[in-house]
């Protein structure tokens, strides 16, 4: 089966990774380059090889919507959903405005029968999206520079009724500006289940004791990072360790397996 792939390059996002490692050797292909054999790959139906080279893009730092939404269209494809979430959940948090993702990402929660709540256990952190989206920080910043500047123009011209309530109006607006921001930044973590069947254990530990098992393409809380292992909090409210190669984190790129 195929995929749909998007054939956008990784605007803003692209940089050269490597260059030669002496003189008269090829160069190393671009991360450019590195996008399009992942893609032609995936084209091929060679997903875990098209996986492979996203996920190596991703780890070192290259990353844009572009890229996660055609990773998710490999691992939908390989029958991993819950990887394919994850993808298209990392993309939103980089494009909180595609409106193709946000679409891919309701299409597949249905998909895998989660509740609206099963993919957004973090209230504060649809705040942190819709400020990044609008870019509130930019707006209370000018807002509040205007209030300023009405406030001075009003000691020049004191007893301005306009003057007075440009500034307050500014600096009101600046503060309703601010506050998703300010909401987004005590937002808790997140990660997706990516793995069916992942287990929660009593500790960080391969040998620790399961008390339960995670749902494929649940996004958890993030209560402590230790290593390699995510102590995590599922639906239930039941909380435990697992691997961050079952739990992927939703702030950050992917990191190499361990």
């Amino acid at each position: 089966m195929g995929v749909t792939l998007r054939g956008a390059s990784l605007i803003g996002a692209l940089t050269w990774i490597a260059v030669s490692a002496a003189a008269g050797a090829a160069p190393a292909a671009t991360p450019e380059e590195q996008f399009g054999e992942a893609n032609e790959q995936a084209r091929g139906g060679d997903y875990p090889k098209a996986i492979a080279g996203y996920r190596a893009l991703a780890e070192s730092g290259v990353e844009s919507a572009s890229l996660y939404w055609n990773w998710a269209q490999a691992a939908s494809a390989r029958g991993n959903q819950g990887e394919a979430l994850w993808a298209l959940l990392r993309a939103r948090e980089l494009e909180p405005g595609d409106r193709a993702v946000r679409r891919d990402v309701e299409r597949l929660r249905e998909a895998q029968n989660l509740d609206p709540a099963e993919i957004a256990p973090e209230p504060l952190a649809s705040w942190a999206r819709l400020a990044r989206r609008f870019r509130l920080d930019v707006l209370a910043a000018a807002l509040l520079l205007l209030s300023l500047a009405a406030h001075a123009g009003g000691r020049w011209r004191p007893g301005s009724e306009w003057t007075v309530l440009a500034t307050w109006v500014a600096l009101l607006a600046g503060l309703v500006a601010a506050a998703g921001p300010a909401a987004g930044a005590m937002a808790r973590s997140t990660g997706t289940v990516v793995r069916r069947g992942a287990p929660l254990l009593d500790a960080a530990s391969p040998t620790a004791e399961p008390i339960g098992t995670l749902r494929e393409g649940e996004v958890v809380p993030i209560l402590e990072p230790s290593g390699a292992w995510l102590r995590v909090e599922d639906a239930s409210g039941a909380r435990g360790w697992a691997h961050v190669d079952d739990v992927r984190r939703l702030d950050r790129p992917p990191v190499a397996s361990r």
